[in-house]
């Protein structure tokens, strides 16, 4: 997508987030960048083309009156309860997200375009609610590379390959994408895995690329994104283990744990440090834990020591029969 486009829909989705109740049409085109200078027809066809880009990621674009005595002129706008998601479990490292103040007001001519439709919508009688600002933070996240071909894939339907942080490689219909506070993810059909996925961009390791033409695939009618999106989130964690990881490995662990209050007995192998790290299932941490090999010692609790040992051991035989 190019800057210009990028920069006219944050801030058509600033400008209907932010208003508190429905803008009129009239009203958007005045204050939103992008729309200033387009005649008549062209801003109809651009603006309908913007809000289908917007609905298409998932975001909700309601339509109602702008004024409840008049009903000749509708209006739009973004409720934050459903433009946000519900609580998904973030890293320490991926949850320190810089507001989208401070991450997009640094371009100075985004600054300028945003800062001029708040004050517009001001002057019209509209006072906006910046706190909801904070929901717009992924869209900071446009500049990567990986969002981008993400978003076109999406409204293209164009299949789409990449490496994810785990180092394998997935292939994917993409479906839409959704955001919660500081990241984007991207939802839809793992080819490789058969089976419906959630992504968090920011884990994406490489530069997606296409696999496929255009128009490859269809979206499931009966697709719902935020639904989806909360049956996919990983659960919450109900216990923590503690990990003796060798100093400069296993950055993945490392990032997600605290340092650990009083709970190692005896002392450390020599160059490690002990870290605490929250899990709802034994078998994916252990299985992750493996792949660092003896860089990782689990201290506690038994039960995910046994299972990594007897991965370890499991993997050890076969290169002994080789």
């Amino acid at each position: 997508m190019a800057p210009r486009k990028t920069e006219r829909i944050l801030n058509l989705t600033i400008c209907l987030l932010v208003s508190g109740r429905f803008v009129p049409k009239s009203r958007i085109r005045e204050v939103v960048e992008g729309y200033h200078d387009l005649s008549d027809a062209a801003f109809e066809r651009t603006f309908e083309r913007d809000k289908d880009e917007l609905r298409a990621l998932g975001v909700p674009i309601e339509v109602g009156s702008f004024d409840p005595l008049f009903d000749d002129e509708p209006g739009y706008r973004i409720l934050p309860s459903e433009f946000e998601l519900p609580a998904i479990d973030l890293d320490p490292e991926e949850a320190a997200v810089v507001g989208v103040a401070a991450r997009v007001w640094q371009h100075a001519s985004m600054a300028e375009s945003t800062q001029s439709a708040l004050a517009k919508l001001r002057a019209a009688g509209i006072e906006p609610d910046t706190s909801q600002l904070a929901d717009l933070q992924p869209s900071v996240q446009a500049s990567e590379p990986a969002f981008e071909a993400l978003w076109n894939a999406v409204i293209t339907r164009t299949r789409m390959s990449f490496t994810y942080r785990d180092g394998a490689v997935r292939t994917v219909e993409p479906w839409g994408m959704t955001s919660r506070k500081g990241r984007w993810y991207v939802i839809g059909w793992d080819l490789d895995r058969k089976a419906e996925r959630m992504f968090k961009v920011s884990r994406i390791s490489d530069q997606p690329r296409k696999v496929s033409r255009a128009g490859a695939y269809d979206v499931p009618d009966d697709v719902d994104l935020r639904r989806l999106a909360r049956s996919l989130a990983p659960p919450e964690p109900t216990a923590a283990a503690v990990l003796a990881i060798r100093a400069g490995k296993a950055p993945s662990l490392r990032r997600r744990g605290t340092t650990p209050p009083e709970r190692v007995d005896g002392p450390l192998p020599p160059g490690f440090e002990a870290v605490e790290v929250g899990f709802s299932d034994v078998y994916p941490l252990a299985e992750e834990i493996c792949r660092h090999a003896a860089d990782v010692v689990v201290l506690d609790p038994p039960d995910l020591r046994k299972v990594v040992v007897a991965g370890l051991t499991a993997v050890a035989r076969v290169g002994e029969a080789r």
